[in-house]
């Protein structure tokens, strides 16, 4: 009898922890919606909006379902929570007309020429109308005729291919804490526009492209320079060299249908020298020069205890953050440049003594997984005479597509070797394409500085978590570190130092959630564990490497020996940086003046005003302005200069410039313009 009734009792439990899904029995775990839950079946539903690192927002409507004995039976799988018991059907007739519907009406309210879409054959939109069978569009076409966006060198918008999932204004606010995209205006005229509706690259957006990861059509795109390098490459009268990024090798191969992770750089180096490239060197070798130059660079900081933390300064995309957002910080970062940008300046520096010409004559093309690269090789500072360090930028994907328009077989190509020697490298360097490996690269040195001995590993700043804590022993020190990827979490971590609440001694900084393996110019995972399986291959050539410290590159050391002087070093290797306006345009009108004007006010909306108060300074003064019915009378105009001033909030009305502004003295200001 106890039997029995252990046995049923089994049954039930058994039966409250699954749900049935198209007639499959599936148990419930941790999954946090019913979507997650009918993946776990087996079942693909499709979707525009929904991520998993993002907020759930259920525009598309895409994966609706119905559950049996609910009331209306319809519902959106991503926003609904899976509850035991419940019997799930994802493909019924209904909800397959629907669905059919929905596409139709994406792809008659927007542009979709397929075969000039850069996004053509990784389209979502592509890809769910081919599964669902759509071969006709009921619906008139009611394309709005938006301009292309290419203000930015790093990424491109079509405003007409947009559907509204939302996806950019979510990972840019949430992941990036940026917020340069949102949504404006209602229902048939909705957009998702830029502040003012001005270009991308006019705005704060700072390169990092996630944006352009998780757009499932061709409304966000890679910027792409192809043209220029086939040119320069066609060019017999120049010397083009690439240069790969670590993160490269480890997914360039995704492209052609490879695993994650396989390390191609051979092969990589083989298709190169096929379409024409000259010389081909490893990065890596510019990431050994960065690790010395920062690890020395740590050293006499904490030594002197001054300027700490040290933040890193190899990702693009942070650093402008940094302008942008924390310009009180900009003397923590660090002076180094970036692997790109210092390799730039050291092969046309050796390049041009080598072959006896100038450096005009040298092109050097940089490939790697970040988009942010594109606008770092753009900075004036990274140019000796107006000709850059870096003359083109292009990620894995557009090496991709270099290979595949010169119809290179990539799967069956042979390995080559690099140039030398500026391609020689240690495992300190490989490590750089992964979240906590410019860190753990720099404490190797540093470990090897101040005790020598065997290179030490540090691998608990390894891994994808978004924000890694940790201390350290090295020479009788206890150091205090962290490492963020993902800008909110770079927000969030230094919000917690600026409050006192946190103290480290430096803290490595990466854009995108993972780091450079994850970087907008990689190809898009398949799947949750790409990533990691990148970042496994990058470590996994470290150990095969014989030296695993950036000290014990003997190249490295015959240039400090017989080519650097105190002042070649800071000339080739070091940089500064400076406050940057979030918007780039200085006068930004917030209301339409008329012929009434008579009264011109404009606010300072710079990063100084705008901690000092400026922003409440405006809604009082707007308030002030309707209650007083002087909104025929009155120009608004914003101003997003750049410089610290500590005088803030700044008004200017009409000639009279205020500073420290209160509403009491603007209000004064303006009774002598408009007198009551």
């Amino acid at each position: 009898m106890n039997t029995n009734l252990n046995s049923n009792n089994v049954t039930k439990t058994s039966n409250l922890k699954t749900i049935t899904v198209d007639s499959i029995p599936v148990t419930l775990g941790d999954e946090s919606n019913l979507l997650e839950v009918i993946r776990k079946a087996g079942i693909e539903l499709p979707t525009f909006c929904y991520h998993s690192d993002l907020s759930v927002y259920g525009a598309c409507r895409m994966c609706m379902v119905e559950i049996e004995d609910r009331h209306p039976g319809i519902f959106p799988a991503c926003s609904t929570k899976a509850e035991p018991g419940m019997v799930i059907r994802t493909n019924t007739k209904t909800i397959r007309d629907m669905r059919k519907m929905i596409i139709e009406l994406m792809l008659a309210s927007s542009d979709h020429s397929c075969t000039t879409c850069p996004k053509s054959g990784a389209c979502k939109l592509q890809d769910i109308a081919t599964q669902l069978g759509v071969k006709d569009v009921r619906f008139k076409q009611m394309v709005a005729q938006d301009e292309k966006d290419l203000s930015s060198p790093c990424i491109a918008r079509d405003p007409a291919k947009c559907i509204l999932c939302g996806d950019c204004v979510r990972v840019c606010d949430e992941i990036q804490s940026v917020g340069s995209l949102d949504f404006a205006y209602r229902g048939a005229d909705a957009r998702v526009v830029t502040c003012g509706n001005k270009g991308i690259g006019e705005v704060e957006c700072v390169g990092c492209g996630q944006c352009v990861k998780v757009c499932p059509v061709g409304a966000l795109t890679i910027k792409t320079n192809l043209t220029d390098v086939w040119n320069e490459v066609h060019n017999k009268d120049k010397i083009v060299v690439a240069t790969v990024a670590p993160a490269v090798r480890v997914a360039i191969g995704e492209c052609f249908g490879e695993e994650a992770g396989i390390n191609n750089i051979g092969k990589i180096v083989s298709a190169l020298r096929i379409m024409g490239f000259d010389r081909v060197f490893d990065l890596n070798f510019a990431a050994d020069l960065t690790t010395v130059e920062e690890g020395n660079e740590f050293i006499q900081r904490y030594t002197e205890q001054k300027n700490l933390p040290q933040f890193t300064s190899c990702c693009p995309a942070w650093v402008k953050f940094a302008e942008e957002y924390y310009p009180n910080l900009l003397n923590n970062l660090s002076t180094v440049r970036s692997p790109m940008s210092l390799f730039g300046s050291v092969c046309k520096e050796q390049l041009s003594k080598e072959l006896g010409v100038s450096r005009d004559k040298i092109v050097i093309v940089m490939v790697g997984p970040c988009t942010a690269k594109k606008f770092e090789a753009n900075r004036p500072e990274f140019a000796v005479d107006g000709n850059p360090d870096i003359d083109h930028v292009i990620t894995t994907e557009e090496l991709a597509r270099m290979i595949k328009e010169h119809g290179i077989e990539f799967e069956k190509l042979g390995f080559s070797a690099l140039d030398m020697p500026l391609s020689f490298a240690t495992g300190g360097a490989i490590i750089f394409g992964s979240t906590g490996g410019v860190c753990e690269s720099v404490l190797r040195y540093a470990a090897k500085e101040l005790e020598p001995g065997p290179s030490r590993e540090f691998k608990q700043f390894r891994g994808k978590s978004g924000t890694k804590i940790g201390e350290i022993e090295i020479g009788g020190n206890t150091l205090r570190l962290a490492v963020v990827s993902g800008l909110a979490n770079a927000r969030a971590l230094i919000d917690r130092v600026q409050n006192g609440e946190e103290s480290f001694d430096l803290i490595e900084v990466m854009a995108c959630p993972g780091g450079c393996v994850n970087g907008a110019g990689q190809p898009t995972p398949q799947c949750d564990e790409d990533n990691s399986k990148r970042a496994k291959g990058l470590y996994d050539n470290d150990r095969m490497l014989p030296f695993h410290s950036s000290g014990e590159n003997p190249v490295v050391k015959k240039l400090y020996d017989e080519d650097f002087d105190e002042h070649k070093i800071h000339e080739l290797l070091h940089t500064k940086y400076g406050n940057r306006r979030l918007i780039k345009e200085d006068d930004f009108v917030l209301s339409t003046p008329t012929a009434e004007t008579k009264l011109n006010l404009t606010i300072c909306f710079g990063r100084s005003c705008f901690t000092k108060g400026a922003q409440a300074l405006y809604g009082n003064l707007m308030k002030y302005i309707r209650d007083n019915g002087l909104e025929a009378n009155t120009e608004f105009k914003a101003r997003f200069c750049a410089t610290k001033c500590g005088k803030g909030p700044v008004l200017l009305v009409n000639d009279q410039l205020i500073e420290h502004c209160t509403l009491e003295k603007a209000v004064e200001a303006i009774g002598v313009v408009l007198p009551q």
